[in-house]
């Protein structure tokens, strides 16, 4: 089976939980959306346990918007304004400063943009409509929101399953399925099993941002 799991954004009790709640398998896959950090109070801890996940069970795990903020800002020295107006504080605070956060580099420099299986698409933010999936721009792929959002068949012939954008119950239509249910906001955090399309979701703890 396969699993997708929305955006964590620091809430490693969620994730925790969440994660129990799935009849998870040896074989089982894995899909993490993107935005691991930021914003909530334990993104390190997010970051270690997923890493540790990754040596039991196959997972995939999809760069968002905030890791893309991260890796600009503590690689290059750019978007550093930009990612703390949106969040950044708190992961620095989590992991102990930004040295501390060199550290784990490799993890958010294997993040992928987009992962296809079947008929699927994974994407942390979503598409451009009307252009293939080798010719997208990666900014698109983890800020666009409303031109993907309100489109009709982005991706001709395939499902683009997204994150990113928080929905209170997840946004299902027969060409997209989103799964940011807003865990940071005080809403819940979900997980898609794309076979059956059966979610499990568990509630977050009160809104953090």
């Amino acid at each position: 089976m396969t699993y997708a799991v929305g955006d964590i954004h620091g809430c490693f009790l969620a994730l925790k939980s969440l994660l129990e709640k799935l009849p998870l398998s040896e074989e089982d896959e894995l899909i993490f959306m993107g935005d691991y950090v930021d914003r909530g109070p334990n993104s390190r801890e997010v970051i270690e346990f997923l890493i540790e996940l990754s040596k039991h069970h196959r997972c995939i795990f999809l760069r968002g918007n905030h890791e893309e903020m991260l890796l600009n800002c503590v690689k290059n020295g750019s978007d550093c304004d930009l990612w703390f107006f949106n969040g950044a504080r708190s992961t620095v605070e989590s992991f102990g400063g930004v040295e501390e956060i060199r550290k784990f580099l490799p993890f958010f420099e294997n993040t992928v943009y987009h992962y296809e299986k079947e008929n699927y698409v994974f994407v942390h933010g979503g598409v451009k409509p009307g252009v293939s999936l080798e010719d997208q721009d990666p900014f698109d792929l983890v800020w666009i929101r409303d031109e993907f959002i309100y489109s009709e068949n982005p991706l001709p012939g395939k499902i683009v399953v997204f994150g990113h954008t928080p929905f209170e119950e997840p946004f299902v239509s027969y060409d997209k399925i989103g799964i940011d249910t807003g865990c940071i906001y005080g809403g819940k955090l979900t997980a898609l099993r794309v076979e059956d399309r059966k979610f499990f979701q568990v509630e977050c703890a009160n809104r953090r941002w």
